[in-house]
């Protein structure tokens, strides 16, 4: 809830305070003193959009400053935190300045955030219900939405799997008919993989093939280098080429080994060198003998290396072919992407059909779209009864004697993603009357007490399906002269049921109805004073409507009335007369009357 608001330069406003009570407040005053400013600065708290113009005469800026009490454990409180905002124990700060030209500022405990920021945590804290709310009230989805809010958080979970049921539907059709639509290109992608594998089959690669291939041309392609080389060092090794006159490496190291083991029981380290000279000979040997097997095989033939040319031109062209715009590196690749192809062509035209499983998962789901909208269906066709009879019995209590609510169910051809059904909110003026929509059949003083009438049902539902707890997560209810076209009894019965509103939420309320005032448990007046030219205790720039030179300056402040004020007050909506005798006396029966009643209702509650 609201715990308190200053306010600065702001239209009419120069610095007011205001500090809100739980329960019923009510803010009244002359007209033009500044009660719609004060609206004002709660609006732009709200995230609303910043407007220069608002900003007082002479002034460099606006500054609006709000304390809302908050549960730490909210979903406003959740998001302030996530926007960097601190929350000190359960208060909030908000803040928002608006400069006569340039950009609005905004924030949150102590933060600067986006107006977008403030807008989302307050309107889970604050609502306001002024003459655009009674139009929001002839739309389709609020009146919907005020349906559907009456169950509570259960009815709301229902209406949560009916919209993700109502999604799946969607997406399941849309996946069958972009099968559908795509059966011509999805013909053209199997010919295509068809020729494909059909061409890689015919190669018929090895992994690793390219490689082994170009290893064997270099081979062949520089045999008479390779034989050369090879038989020359077969020749240092063994000696074994008839036409090199030199002694072998063999030779040499058998020799060496036979003087070292000769004095080898001298000299324990000849001994040691003598058997290294023996495994060097028998390596030597070795190497020998695998030269000799490397020369047997090593053949230039021409053909051989014309065929192997032929396999790796044919290998590469499959690369550069095969699998159209992908790029394929080497033959292991290619067989990769071979395995991938013949996948994909099972899942297109193998014995998996994907129509076939596409148009069983849309059946699933619209049977359980079926099943969800049959349970949403059952469910708002109670709570339209309940409201029908709720709002009615509201009805007649605020003087609309004969009217009622028909709350109108009406099934689609084809759900939609709320719902089966098209939810209207219609009004029988008197008996035997038509029922007629509420935007061609409420007058804008009916349309006031119908949305009267609808939020006290609708906060009596929400404090008894989830109750809070006194002074956190109490929402603040805020109605703009929801008086309007009223008045007697009917202004008073509104009074009740704001009062009544009022034990579960802090509530404002801006009135010009005494009957309305007198059930606050807060009476704030805003009123203009004007400051006479020279009074050392004002530096206020002038009222735009003033001239300068001796004319003077308006100031506005914002009080809170009790006792004899309070009755001056109510006296002066009364009668437009403070001082008259008889408005007193009617103000002191009022307020007297409204306390009795009050308490009558506290006792019952």
């Amino acid at each position: 809830m609201i715990d308190s608001l200053h306010i600065e330069d702001l239209g009419v406003i120069e610095n007011a305070e205001l500090d809100l009570a739980p329960g019923l407040n009510a803010l009244t005053g002359e007209t033009g003193a500044g009660k719609t400013m004060v609206l004002t600065s709660l609006g732009l708290l709200l995230g609303q959009r910043a407007d220069a113009a608002a900003v007082r005469a002479g002034a460099q800026r606006c500054l609006v400053e709000g304390a809302f009490i908050i549960d730490p454990d909210s979903r406003a409180a959740q998001r302030a935190v996530e926007a960097g905002a601190e929350i000190d124990e359960d208060l909030l700060l908000a803040s928002r300045s608006v400069p006569a030209s340039g950009r609005s500022r905004a924030h949150l405990g102590g933060r600067a955030v986006p107006s977008s920021v403030l807008a989302e945590v307050g309107s889970s804290l604050v609502s306001v219900h002024g003459q655009s709310d009674q139009l929001r009230l002839r739309s389709a989805a609020a009146q919907r939405s005020a349906l559907d809010s009456l169950g509570g958080a259960e009815h709301l979970d229902l209406c949560r799997r009916y919209s993700q049921a109502y999604r799946a539907r969607q997406e399941a059709a849309r996946a069958l008919e972009e099968w559908q639509a795509s059966a011509e290109a999805r013909g053209e992608e199997i010919e295509r993989l068809r020729g494909w594998l059909t061409a890689l089959e015919e190669l018929d690669p090895q992994p690793g093939e390219d490689r082994a291939l170009t290893q064997e041309a270099e081979r062949l392609d520089h045999a008479e280098d390779l034989r050369r080389a090879a038989t020359a060092a077969l020749s240092a090794l063994s000696g074994e080429d008839d036409a090199v006159q030199a002694p072998d490496a063999v030779s040499l190291i058998a020799e060496a080994e036979r003087a070292l083991a000769a004095e080898a029981a001298v000299d324990p380290a000849l001994a040691q060198l003598a058997t290294r000279a023996g495994q060097l000979g028998i390596e030597a040997a070795d190497i020998a003998g695998d030269l000799s097997t490397y020369l047997a095989g090593l053949e230039a033939d021409p053909a051989r290396l014309a065929h192997v040319q032929n396999r790796r031109g044919a290998l590469a062209q499959a690369c550069r072919e095969i699998a159209g715009a992908e790029r394929i590196e080497d033959v292991d690749a290619l067989l990769a992407w071979g395995q991938r192809a013949a996948a994909r062509l099972l899942e297109l035209d193998g014995p998996h059909d994907g129509a076939s499983a596409l148009a069983e998962h849309l059946a699933r789901a619209e049977d359980d779209l079926a099943a969800r909208r049959t349970e949403l269906t059952g469910a708002r066709q109670r709570l339209a009864t309940h409201l029908e009879q709720a709002v009615t019995a509201e009805l007649e209590g605020l003087q609309m004697k004969g009217s009622r609510l028909v709350v109108e169910l009406t099934e689609l051809d084809e759900p939609g993603p709320t719902g089966g059904e098209s939810v209207t909110l219609a009004l029988i003026s008197h008996p035997g009357a038509p029922a007629l929509p509420l935007g061609k059949g409420a007058s804008g003083g009916e349309l006031s007490r119908i949305m009267l009438a609808l939020e006290v049902v609708l906060a009596e539902a929400r404090a008894t399906t989830a109750p809070s707890a006194p002074g956190r997560g109490v929402r603040t209810l805020v109605f703009d002269e929801i008086d309007a076209g009223v008045g007697g009894r009917a202004a008073r019965e509104i009074g009740r049921r704001l009062a009544r509103l009022a034990r579960s939420h802090q509530v404002v309320v801006v009135t010009h109805l005494a009957q309305v005032a007198a059930w606050a448990d807060q009476h704030l007046v805003v009123r203009k004073d004007t400051v006479p030219a020279g009074d050392g205790q004002s530096e206020l720039p002038l009222d735009p409507a003033q001239k300068p030179g001796g004319a003077p300056a308006a100031r506005t402040s914002v009080v809170v009335v009790t006792g004899q004020e309070r009755h001056r007050e109510l006296a002066r909506m009364l009668s437009g007369h403070e001082d008259s005798e008889v408005a007193v006396r009617h103000a002191a029966e009022l307020l007297e009357e409204a306390a009795h009643q009050a308490a009558v209702a506290e006792s019952h509650a």
